[in-house]
């Protein structure tokens, strides 16, 4: 069964059937444009969201999240989604090549050649009609001249019968209808030819040259369906030719998590913070009835009588509070703090300052930081280390080049990574000299590569080199040496603290004071500091407010409340967005003023 056969007659059927195949070859690759639309879209939120969770390359977290397990396995399965985002893209590109690039252009000669056999069918149908036109035409000369020559003979035949008629009269009407009748009998012949000719072409037209136009169309339409359908099917491959590489992708995201070690986590963290100190001793029994004189330094901040005299007896023995003294530079206090000298030279102190300089400082440290502190007790309740404190109040550490501001154990490591360091550069440097010789002494021997003079400056640049690493590696070798030496035992080096007066109080190994002066003001920072908080006065509430949101308080100085909590306001919005609450458990820190309805006392 075929269109020639079958569907002779219903040309307009195949026309508009072919051209709606096309329409759908059309449609179809539009679909699959936007399918890789939606795949390279995938792809780039893919490879988007890999790069906001990854550590920015060379970042200190980066470092510091390295060496554990779970942090590496994170990272491989932002590696490995990066990857899986990539065989998208993969995806998209083949499918444009393979099924829209490539449909789209035979799509081009389908349609010339659909063009083409409409043409040669027009072009029949022109000529059949045309036939038929001369024979239509022919019919009716012979039609009417027919009639006339009929007319001729009806006429000569009354003219003979006449009798008034002459003889040329009744001949000449004779003639007049030969004529006719021979006219006739002409237009009745080409009538004929026509008639013939016109069925000839007719039978051509309908066995033949419809047929195999129709045939053509035929087949070019099976070609249409057959290519269409390998398209379907490439939008199926296309993606299982990569599935291989997303199920790798996805093994990888597997093994990764298979990879996490939670022991070899907390040993990695152990080695990366493990300080080397020894655990504290017990306290010495301090027999207060046997008169013992306990003074204590002018210079002290408030400190009770006697605690000075207890740390200056266990300093030696890493009391914990102030088990990293070691690592700490000289603290000097913050610019804003108040003379340590409890009477100065011109006078009584301020009311400010009657009950305790420090106390004041952190009050007004309390009014000016405010989502890092909220308040005294916030503090104490926070467990504030005394490093804590000390970056509170401005005063950081000093880094020392043999790393003596470091725990034991993290000095001995970093010593020993800057040894190696060292060697690695002094062993470059060795062989930088070395590599200069040899090039002297071809110099030496073959004049014409070059002139061993013009390498002694590389070559005595390469000496001071050799001999300041060196220099350096005895020293960190003396360094690591005195850190691996003494174990876990804590090393003490002498400390000058400056106060603001200028005077300087230094401390010798074994925690004496050398020249007998007043203490450290840090140690007594350290000692007022929890008293301070349990005499501070709570602040009378100024109003109350309702919490309209949740809020986790999650940062330090915040707390956190419930919708329809109703809390104390401790202190008013300064204009930066936040206001200082308190619960009715004594708990206060600072929450967002706009997820609270605040109503403030008359």
């Amino acid at each position: 069964m075929d269109w020639g056969t079958d569907l002779w007659d219903q040309f307009d059927i195949i026309e508009k059937h072919t051209q709606s195949g096309l329409e759908l070859v059309e449609k179809y690759v539009k679909f699959v444009k936007e399918r890789t639309e939606v795949e390279q879209n995938y792809a780039k939120q893919l490879r988007n969201l890999s790069k906001k969770y990854n550590f920015k390359r060379g970042s200190r977290e980066e470092q510091e999240c390295s060496r554990f397990s779970s942090y590496q396995s994170f990272l491989d399965v932002l590696n490995e989604m990066n990857d899986y985002a990539g065989q998208r893209e993969l995806i998209a590109e083949n499918m444009m090549m393979n099924i829209c690039i490539e449909l789209t252009k035979y799509l081009q000669e389908l349609k010339q050649e659909r063009k083409t056999y409409l043409l040669e069918a027009k072009k029949a149908q022109q000529s059949l009609e045309s036939t038929y036109k001369q024979l239509d035409s022919s019919k009716k000369r012979f039609e009417r001249e027919w009639r006339e020559a009929e007319r001729a003979t009806q006429n000569a035949e009354k003219t003979d019968q006449d009798i008034n008629a002459t003889k040329a009269d009744v001949e000449k009407a004779k003639q007049q209808a030969h004529m006719r009748t021979h006219i006739a009998e002409e237009c009745k012949n080409d009538y004929a030819a026509q008639l013939q000719k016109f069925n000839k072409e007719q039978s051509q037209f309908y066995f033949n040259d419809m047929p195999i136009i129709f045939n053509k169309l035929q087949d070019m339409d099976e070609r249409r369906v057959r290519k269409l359908s390998q398209g379907y099917i490439l939008f199926s491959d296309t993606e299982k030719h990569v599935m291989p590489i997303i199920g790798k992708c996805l093994e990888g995201v597997t093994k990764a998590g298979n990879n996490v070690n939670e022991r070899n986590d907390s040993l990695a963290l152990i080695e990366q913070n493990k300080s080397g100190f020894e655990r504290p001793g017990d306290l010495d029994f301090e027999d207060y009835s046997q008169g013992i004189n306990r003074t204590s330094s002018e210079s002290s901040l408030g400190t009770p009588k006697g605690a000075m005299d207890l740390l200056g007896k266990n300093r030696n023995k890493n009391f914990w509070l102030f088990s990293k003294k070691s690592k700490l530079c000289p603290y000097t206090l913050p610019p804003f703090s108040p003379p340590l000298t409890p009477t100065p030279a011109n006078g009584p102190p301020s009311p400010k300052f009657a009950r305790d300089p420090l106390s004041y400082c952190l009050k007004e440290i309390n009014k000016t930081v405010k989502p890092r502190i909220s308040s005294f007790r916030t503090l104490r309740r926070s467990k504030f280390t005394p490093e804590k404190i000390m970056v509170i109040l401005g005063v950081c550490p000093t880094v020392t080049e043999d790393f003596g501001h470091l725990p034991p154990e993290q000095r001995r490591k970093r010593l020993q990574q800057k040894f190696d360091e060292i060697g690695k550069e002094l062993q470059k440097e060795v062989d930088q000299s070395e590599a200069l010789g040899k090039m002297k002494d071809v110099y030496e021997k073959n004049p014409q590569m070059g002139d061993p003079a013009s390498l002694a400056s590389q070559i005595n640049q390469t000496a001071q080199n050799m001999e300041r690493l060196r220099g350096e590696l005895n020293k960190y070798e003396t360094w690591l040496a005195e850190a691996g030496g003494r174990g876990e035992t804590l090393r003490f080096s002498p400390q000058t603290f400056n106060n603001n007066n200028g005077a300087h109080d230094v401390y010798s190994p074994d925690g004496a004071h050398s020249d007998g002066s007043a203490p450290d003001p840090s140690q007594a920072i350290y000692a007022e500091f929890d008293d301070d908080f349990e005499e501070e006065e709570l602040t009378a509430p100024i109003g109350q407010c309702t919490a309209m949101y949740n809020f986790p308080g999650a940062s330090e100085g915040t707390i956190a409340m419930q919708e329809g909590e109703e809390l104390s306001v401790v202190e008013e919005d300064k204009g930066d967005g936040w206001t200082r609450v308190r619960r009715t458990n004594g708990d206060e820190g600072y929450i967002p003023t706009s997820y609270v309805s605040i109503t403030l006392s008359k």
